[in-house]
C-alpha cells in the first residue's frame, strides 16, 4: 500500500478515503470517524482507534490485574453508604 495518495475534494465538500487506505486502518463503512487539525493538516481517525490509543496510553499507569472499572464502582458504592 501507498503511504499517500491524491484525490480530490467534490462539489459537496466530500473526500474519497482509498479501499487500501480504509483496510490499513481498519476503517469500515459506518465508522465513526473524528477529524482534527493539527500543524495545519487534517486528520482522520476512527473513534474506536482513539479509544484504543487512550486505553494504551492509561495502561502505562495502571498495574496489570487492576480494574479501573471495579476500583470506580467500589468508590462510588462507598460514597452512597456515606450519604
Amino acid at each position: 500500500m501507498d503511504a499517500e495518495t491524491r484525490t480530490r475534494i467534490n462539489e459537496s465538500g466530500r473526500v474519497v478515503i482509498p479501499a487500501s487506505f480504509r483496510k490499513a486502518l481498519g476503517m469500515r463503512a459506518g465508522d465513526e470517524v473524528v477529524l482534527r487539525i493539527e500543524d495545519d493538516e487534517l486528520r482522520i481517525t476512527t473513534l474506536k482507534r482513539r479509544i484504543e490509543r487512550a486505553q494504551r496510553r492509561i495502561r502505562a499507569y495502571v498495574k496489570p490485574g487492576v480494574s479501573l472499572a471495579d476500583e470506580l464502582i467500589a468508590e462510588r458504592r462507598e460514597a452512597a453508604k456515606r450519604e
